[in-house]
């Protein structure tokens, strides 16, 4: 991927002492792969030993996870309480994640929720949506709803209800509806820095620790139809 890095400091949503969360490029891995790239967690260790001036080994926990190609808001927890409030919230399904995804086809309903069971292949990296319970497979829900259009390319606000692998890629391609960019999931062509159009838009929850509502807005990537998204339907 070619995608242009911005220094950390300038993608910081929100930070405190428990907490950090950054808008993740599409070009960047969260946790460290077989590729050997160097991952966003590393990077944010970097960052925070920098910034504060830290000596010594930094915490960062990753609280979830976004795919490579995926851009958006991500969450790491600066302490191992917060990391383990955090999880408990995962567990709990008490961090709201609203996802922008840039779609060619219309989709049938301009709203609806999606439930599907979901198998993943760890051989091609990749997970199947069926309409029936199967043998191995994981129940996926989310909700969308059609908030943009363009000459070409519609935009979907998607609330993930599950956090399954490759849950929105799967899903929306089962409805005949994949995501610009997304080859493996039966998109047309790539998009030119191997990105694909999906993006967590937002990250909504009560703060493990301070106990108050902290909601984050991720500015998409740029990239023209980005762009027109945002000055027409944000």
């Amino acid at each position: 991927m070619t995608t242009l890095k911005s220094p950390i400091s300038s993608r910081v949503l929100y930070e405190d002492n428990h907490l950090i969360i950054i808008n993740k490029l599409p070009s960047e891995i969260v946790q460290g792969d077989k590729t050997g790239d160097l991952p966003l967690s590393e990077e944010v260790k970097e960052f925070i030993r920098d910034k504060y001036n830290k000596p010594g080994n930094v915490f960062t926990g990753v609280i979830h996870r976004i795919d490579r190609p995926v851009s958006g808001a991500i969450a790491m927890a600066k302490t191992g309480k917060a990391l383990t409030r955090m999880n408990e919230l995962v567990k709990k399904r008490g961090i709201k994640k609203i996802y922008w995804a840039i779609v060619q086809n219309r989709p049938k309903s301009p709203e609806a929720e999606l439930k599907h069971y979901l198998i993943r292949y760890p051989k091609k990296n990749k997970s199947i949506a069926y309409d029936t319970d199967k043998a191995d497979s994981k129940e996926g829900v989310l909700t969308y709803k059609l908030i943009g259009e363009s000459s070409n390319y519609f935009l979907l606000e998607i609330e993930l209800k599950t956090g399954r692998h490759h849950q929105i890629r799967a899903q929306l391609a089962k409805i005949g509806c994949p995501i610009k960019g997304d080859l493996k999931y039966g998109a047309p062509r790539s998009n030119k820095d191997a990105s694909i159009s999906l993006h967590a838009r937002s990250l909504e929850f009560i703060h493990p620790v301070k106990k108050e509502n902290i909601k984050v807005v991720a500015p998409p990537p740029k990239d023209p139809l980005w762009e027109f998204f945002v000055e027409n339907y944000s």
